[in-house]
């Protein structure tokens, strides 16, 4: 199974690559490679026979086989990695080495939101404890490295709509400042149909404090992707799904100011711009 959908993946590859294009890089490196504080860093890892492991920051990365046949590392950036010169650990046949990238600066615009449920600005202790909770679960998702292959790098939209919010944004809940955007939002009708990216298995099917009823999908390799403000629910926990496979609908649940879809990739539990998944990376 493995196998088949590392060739499917290559065969999309394939067909998507430009006969006589003039490019030194695979293409999906030409796709995500966009190493910037939030983004994506595509490493060379070589031509070995067997797929090497990566390592970035003491969490497991993804590697594929790119259209040129070269293995790549996958690596996703945090909103707080810092500008300059990183490493990748890789281990293979030949033992460890170290490979090197540079991230480059990226400026992220603010957004002012005015938020009627004080709580959702500055909940009490009890509501505290319970986001607390629930932040250590969605971590452990987020954390989780399964083998499997993803079955595509390239996603679908999840829903068909305009972008309200983009990846980033510096947030101010009534004028006081809170975490920065860590995804995209959809602004689409209540109740639309959310369909998965990419075939995976869902790993947390919950209802939360700030982000409302929301499923998780992990597509393998430390690639999972987030849904939040759910209307309802359509798949169940451990249960896998296909790409194009309906998972929920749009609403207004959690920390929301009315409906849309908050969307959220992560890599090796860094929270990554969606928008480099779906071709939409705005420099």
């Amino acid at each position: 199974m493995l196998m088949f959908r590392r060739m499917s993946f290559l065969l999309i590859a394939a067909v998507l690559f430009v006969p006589g294009m003039a490019s030194a890089q695979g293409y999906i490196t030409r796709l995500l490679n966009h190493p910037v504080p939030g983004g994506v860093a595509v490493v060379d890892a070589g031509n070995a026979p067997a797929a090497p492991a990566a390592y970035f920051k003491g969490e497991q990365v993804m590697v594929l086989q790119d259209s040129d046949q070269r293995w790549i590392a996958v690596v996703g950036l945090d909103l707080k990695t810092p500008v300059g010169a990183h490493t990748v650990q890789v281990h293979d046949a030949n033992g460890k080495r170290q490979l090197s990238f540079s991230v480059k600066a990226k400026e992220y615009k603010s957004q002012h939101i005015r938020l009627k449920n004080k709580s959702h600005v500055n909940p009490d202790p009890e509501q505290t404890r319970r986001f607390e909770r629930e932040y250590e679960e969605q971590i452990r998702a987020y954390k989780n490295f399964r083998p499997t292959m993803p079955s595509n790098v390239l996603l679908d939209k999840p829903v068909s709509g305009r972008l309200s919010s983009p990846f980033g944004l510096r947030r101010f809940f009534n004028g006081e400042e809170r975490n920065a955007h860590s995804g995209l939002d959809f602004a689409v009708p209540a109740g639309t149909a959310i369909k998965a990216p990419a075939a995976g298995v869902v790993t947390i099917v919950a209802d939360y404090f700030f982000n409302g009823k929301t499923v998780f999908i992990d597509h393998g390799q430390g690639f999972v992707t987030m849904y939040c403000h759910l209307s309802a629910f359509q798949v169940e926990q451990g249960q896998p799904v296909e790409r194009g496979q309906v998972i929920g609908k749009v609403g207004a649940t959690g920390r929301a100011t009315g409906p849309h879809l908050h969307w959220n990739v992560s890599l090796n539990n860094a929270r990554v711009d969606p928008a480099i998944f779906i071709n939409a990376f705005v420099p």
